[in-house]
């Protein structure tokens, strides 16, 4: 079973920290680009920062200077620094990430994949 799974959410105050990872897991050849996207409630689902496998870097303005993203690629984890949290961060955030795996027992094969998404709400 080839999956993503975040942790690190929870509840911050403003102007907190908070650090997500993802780890991806299963039969898993290559991983290229993560990315960190979020939703909000009543809103469509938005990039919040990508990153390559040689660790080329993007970010949505929206989040520039205070979030960074960052890689283990021993590990196949992507972790999301978020500092200076606002409210208006407030969503759930998911990993995604296209990766040459291997599905069910089948030929390894090049997908997009997400995480089951993890809650982070910036509230006093």
């Amino acid at each position: 079973q080839v999956q993503l799974v975040e942790s690190g959410g929870g509840l911050v105050q403003p102007g907190g920290s908070l650090r997500l990872s993802c780890a991806a897991s299963g039969m898993i050849l290559s991983i290229y680009a993560m990315r960190w996207y979020r939703q909000a409630p009543g809103k469509q689902r938005e990039l919040v920062a990508g990153i390559s496998n040689d660790g080329r870097t993007n970010y949505a303005d929206s989040v520039k200077g205070r979030f960074a993203i960052t890689r283990d690629n021993a590990k196949n984890t992507v972790f999301l620094q978020m500092n200076s949290l606002k409210p208006e961060d407030t969503a759930v955030y998911y990993c995604n990430a296209d990766m040459t795996a291997r599905r069910n027992g089948g030929s390894y094969t090049t997908d997009d994949y997400w995480g089951q998404g993890t809650q982070v709400t910036v509230s006093s």
